[in-house]
């Protein structure tokens, strides 16, 4: 939007680029501190680790700094109808997320994976209309041109994945926006060394930069949760990263935790309920509440030794990409 004032292309990138992530913070700062009482209150997670513990704390904190994530975007992004279709959509998960937070009875499991289904098909129909040579999959030096139709049909379930694996990491403070941030950093790093995409770059470092007052006031013991209204969203917008990477397979190392911890939780369910079968018995899900009920870790340890854990997969990953 700023753009379209005469001159203002003329400014050298980096100041446009470091006063739009001081305008993403100051915006995401006021927007939490002013309106978080006006959130809805969390009810206690009936089946969560120490779940009753976030009873009465507002929660939805993803409406604050999505909203200032997407105006922040749309002031300081040059003006493509890519970038505008993937802000919507993120907003649009934002919203998904925010009705079921302020819904008195909670949406079912059903409800929501149509919802995120359906999200996931616009992604990965976006994803391929503007990027129709972005559709293969990279494993060492082997290159697969992968048919649209069936390019379409995996970014779907990639793109669901992501949101519901970010949204059952969500359960412990700091840990999901903290491992969201490594994710989002790791896939950023390689976009930027394959293709120095300017404008998914600049998307991903304003994302990052409203995620940081948020984390500020979710530290343990947090002030405010994200949310529905926030899991979704970054959930939606990693899996862009993801496939704006050009190699959507990087996605399994470059997000390994926030896959595992929250995917574990739906295929357990799901072999129960379809299945009747359930091997994965001893194992609490999501991961991170076996890791603090069963194994004892507390949620610190649970937090700094998994992030360590992405950390040091993301670096292994893009070192051999680019030893």
């Amino acid at each position: 939007m700023l753009y379209s004032i005469p001159g203002f292309e003329k400014i050298p990138s980096n100041l446009i680029y470091s006063f739009a992530l001081v305008f993403a913070l100051l915006l995401d700062t006021a927007l939490l501190l002013t309106l978080k009482n006006k959130l809805p209150k969390d009810q206690g997670r009936e089946h969560a680790v120490d779940g009753e513990l976030s009873a009465g704390k507002p929660k939805a904190a993803g409406i604050l700094f999505i909203t200032a994530f997407a105006l922040s975007s749309l002031l300081f992004i040059p003006f493509n109808l890519e970038s505008a279709a993937y802000i919507g959509l993120v907003i649009l998960g934002m919203f998904s997320g925010f009705f079921d937070d302020k819904s008195k009875k909670p949406w079912g499991e059903y409800k929501k994976g149509v919802i995120d289904l359906f999200l996931g098909a616009a992604v990965a129909a976006a994803f391929i209309f503007f990027n129709p040579a972005l559709h293969s999959v990279q494993l060492g030096g082997f290159v697969w041109q992968v048919p649209k139709v069936l390019f379409g049909l995996a970014a779907t379930v990639l793109v669901w994945v992501s949101i519901n694996a970010t949204n059952c990491s969500d359960g412990i403070d700091g840990f999901s926006g903290s491992l969201s941030l490594i994710s989002i950093a790791s896939l950023s790093i390689y976009i930027f060394y394959a293709q120095r995409n300017d404008n998914i770059l600049l998307m991903a470092a304003l994302m990052g930069a409203v995620l940081l007052p948020y984390l500020w006031l979710n530290a343990e013991p947090s002030k405010l949760m994200m949310g529905d209204a926030g899991s979704r969203a970054i959930g939606l917008f990693i899996s862009i990263l993801a496939l704006k990477t050009g190699n959507a397979l990087l996605f399994i190392p470059l997000c390994l935790v926030l896959i595992f911890n929250g995917t574990i939780s739906i295929v357990k369910v799901s072999l129960i309920r379809f299945l009747r079968i359930n091997p994965l018995k001893n194992i609490r899900t999501p991961f991170h509440d076996h890791l603090r009920k069963n194994r004892g870790w507390s949620n610190t340890q649970t937090i700094y030794r998994l992030c360590i854990v992405q950390l040091a997969v993301s670096a292994l990953t893009l070192l051999l990409l680019y030893k």
